[in-house]
């Protein structure tokens, strides 16, 4: 109703300019605004109800606008979509743009913050050319400035750039592009490139460490056009000596928002990066940092009672962590690729869900196939993840991109067999059944948890129904677990907080934590009444990481109510 009045007090000082036609094309402008703002295809009743105009108007306006081709109507469900000539007009857009001209006040800006070396790249055949760049009194002089051009496979500017091509653009690259070995550290096979690529894709940035000049270290973002393809990237360059790892990483964050300001001067990106306000009230619960850590994406923590010990996972390190919430003591087993969810295995070793498929590791650290669900889709890759009371492994994928519709959700089988759950899905996320194993909940990011029928015997769900729903500057739904009385935990990303729902989906209680970006959580401990929360620092910035030093660190609170046990794969 206020967009309506809204609406209705422009059209009465429009009718007071007395400018003809004006009216009319404000109108025509606010209709493409309405359709253009909807998830999907827009009926006219919708239309006609947000646009507040007579039936007749409103139906010589559409009419223009798909004789102009900015609309196109489905006859089949009398919808409204946009047409292809905003797309072409995008098109032409992009193609003005002046590059170096929107680049310059990040250049300038990363440089007066870092004291380091700045450059622009774009992709020139096989190479990286820097089209800019920016000095500092600290630069130690490099033989490769403006002009020069550089290996793709061997800079963090080039990487960054190839993360980003659609699958057949990369995979061509991957079998012509000459992948020379500059230095030890280069990376010269294609597959171990491929996964890099995914890893970058998924973090936001590259970086290198003396992969093309020895003791040269940099961080870069791609600067993406309105399809999510790679115009251009910029990078932080400098001396291994004053860019080590840790920093390389701390500026990501900086890259990632530099990239997308440069994007932003004629477009947005699809990718949220905001972060909540700390919240006033942390600091009144009882919240220790049981695991202290940096861990980039930590996610899927499963505690192994017969141990007493913590497993859980770092999606982008990649790596299989462990730990001992008593002592703080942590493991860490690297991984060859991405990995969303470890679980251990009746027989020993864990179950995982990877990249490109679910493995199994032995107790000796062989990987093997188990199952690959998602081989018709390249681009996905597996989440989170959980065992149901019969050990079968549920678990969930996501585009590395994040497009909207490409995930889906598998049951996996202790033979290897699989089957499809659930479809056309956004961020597979948090699952967990209910004491009485009927009620199976799933969260579908950004912004809905679910809640099913289960069929514990049959292993299937049914009755779909919303359990709860977030809204903007609610943060995101993450992780979650169900305690002994039934009640839903959910680890709430740029929330600063984990959230208790009673089974009926009312917020029964909310603890804030120290951290922005709480990402999943299960319960543990001598006694199953020590909640876990693993967190992440992945994309926060040195300002945000300077309120919140203890992002990438397990947590644990005490609940007041105990969980239930998690379940191990039956295999």
């Amino acid at each position: 109703m206020a967009q309506k009045a809204v609406i209705a007090a422009q059209d009465a000082a429009e009718d007071q300019t007395g400018q003809p036609g004006m009216q009319a094309l404000q109108r025509g402008l606010r209709i493409l605004d309405l359709v253009a703002s909807r998830d999907g295809p827009v009926r006219f009743t919708t239309l006609l109800e947000a646009s507040s105009l007579p039936k007749g108007t409103l139906h010589r306006i559409l009419q223009t606008l798909i004789e102009e081709r900015y609309l196109t109507l489905d006859e089949r469900s009398q919808a409204y979509s946009l047409g292809s000539k905003p797309f072409q007009l995008a098109h032409r857009v992009w193609d003005q743009f002046d590059l170096r001209g929107a680049a310059e006040p990040e250049l300038q800006r990363l440089a007066e913050l870092t004291g380091e070396a700045v450059r622009l790249g774009i992709f020139d055949g096989d190479k990286v050319l820097y089209i800019d760049q920016r000095d500092t009194p600290r630069q130690v002089r490099l033989s490769n400035g403006t002009g020069a051009r550089s290996a793709i496979h061997a800079t963090a500017l080039g990487k960054a750039m190839a993360a980003h091509l659609p699958e057949m653009d990369r995979q061509r690259l991957l079998k012509d592009v000459d992948l020379e070995s500059f230095t030890d550290k280069t990376i010269i096979e294609p597959g171990d490139l491929d996964q890099q690529l995914n890893i970058v894709k998924a973090r936001g940035y590259a970086i290198s460490v003396g992969e093309q000049h020895d003791d040269v270290s940099a961080v870069a973002a791609a600067i993406l056009d309105h399809r999510a393809r790679p115009l251009a990237a910029i990078g932080i360059v400098g001396p291994s000596y004053r860019l080590p790892v840790e920093v390389l990483h701390s500026h990501g964050r900086e890259v990632i928002e530099a990239a997308r300001r440069i994007a932003g001067n004629i477009g947005e990106l699809a990718m949220s990066i905001a972060v909540n306000p700390r919240p006033l009230d942390i600091g009144q619960d009882n919240v220790d940092c049981a695991i202290p850590g940096e861990d980039f994406l930590g996610e899927g923590p499963f505690w192994d009672a017969r141990n007493q010990r913590l497993h859980w996972v770092d999606i982008l390190a990649p790596a299989l962590l462990s730990g001992d919430p008593q002592t703080g003591e942590r493991s860490t087993r690297p991984m060859p690729e991405l990995i969303g969810v470890a679980i251990p295995k009746a027989s020993g070793g864990f179950v995982c869900a990877t990249e490109t498929g679910i493995k199994t590791i032995s107790e000796a650290g062989e990987i093997a196939v188990l199952a690959e669900p998602e081989d018709d889709r390249p681009g996905n890759r597996f989440n989170d993840g959980k065992c149901d009371s019969r050990g079968r492994l549920w678990v969930g994928s996501l585009a590395i991109n994040t497009e909207p519709g490409r995930g889906r959700l598998w049951r996996v089988d202790p033979d290897g067999s699989f089957a499809l759950m659930e479809d056309d899905l956004h961020i597979s996320n948090g699952l967990g059944w209910s004491p009485d194993d009927r009620t199976f909940y799933f969260t579908d990011g950004p912004k809905t948890i679910w809640a099913y029928d289960f069929d514990a015997e049959a292993g299937t769900i049914a009755n779909r129904r919303v359990f709860a729903e977030f809204g903007p500057g609610d943060g995101v739904p993450d992780g979650l677990t169900v305690d002994s009385e039934g009640h839903v935990w959910v680890a709430i990303w740029d929330g600063w907080a984990v959230r208790r729902y009673a089974p009926d989906g009312r917020v029964e209680r909310t603890i804030s934590l120290p951290v922005p970006r709480p990402t999943s959580c299960t319960f543990g401990g001598p006694n199953m009444d020590r909640l876990f929360v693993t967190s992440a620092r992945i994309r926060l910035s040195a300002r945000h990481l300077a309120e919140a030093p203890l992002s990438g660190s397990v947590f644990a609170l005490d609940a007041g109510v105990t969980g239930q046990e998690n379940r191990i794969f039956a295999g």
